[in-house]
């Protein structure tokens, strides 16, 4: 079947203009400057200095309220939504285990409100004979821990590495992780001490 124009349907069918003229401009398809600051991102068009200047403001802005956000989680808990979480000393380990997507797929999973309800981490993380258990293998692989610590410190230590290794499955010694607020503060209760070292990065 031919489907060619003949000279009069050509004439009768509306057939758009095509500008081949098109004028492409340098950078034209580019994706747009992305600058981050904090957690938030904040989408850049430098075409020209005036709108690049104001968007830097907006940047300042945006990281001012950001400052004074996080320092909020310093002043109170409204952060915090599984109901579990107290005052931390940092921002960082100011933190809700519900925060937490990797965290959050397991309350989902066991429809509760809170990581700490959880059976896997009643088990694994304030069982003494889990931990104690855990203990003997830390020091067949690892050697002694520091004779002055205080049992309850090495187990309130092996407690967060069983909870990391349960949901993280695998950290190296350079990849640790803020555990969150409700987790540490329901390990530091039932294995109490009179001072705190908090989170580090590793040296």
């Amino acid at each position: 079947m031919d489907y060619r124009f003949t000279d009069d349907e050509r004439e009768q069918v509306d057939i758009p203009e095509v500008n081949f003229a098109m004028s492409v401009q340098p950078y034209m398809y580019e994706p747009v400057i992305q600058r981050i600051t904090g957690a938030e991102s904040h989408e850049l068009d430098v075409t020209d200095d005036e709108e690049s200047h104001s968007s830097t403001s907006d940047v300042e802005d945006e990281s001012e309220k950001l400052d004074m956000s996080t320092a909020r989680r310093l002043q109170n808990i409204s952060w915090c939504k599984c109901q579990n979480c107290s005052l931390m000393p940092t921002v960082q380990e100011s933190k809700c285990c519900q925060e937490t997507n990797i965290i959050d797929g397991k309350i989902e999973e066991a429809a509760i409100t809170c990581i700490t309800h959880h059976e896997g981490f009643v088990a694994n993380c304030l069982n003494i004979y889990v931990l104690e258990t855990s203990y003997y293998e830390y020091l067949q692989e690892n050697g002694p821990f520091d004779p002055s610590q205080m049992i309850h410190e090495n187990y309130r230590y092996l407690a967060y590495r069983r909870f990391t290794r349960w949901i993280y499955r695998v950290l190296g010694k350079h990849r640790r992780v803020v555990l969150p607020s409700c987790v540490v503060g329901k390990i530091r209760k039932q294995f109490p001490a009179e001072q705190y070292t908090g989170f580090k990065y590793p040296k």
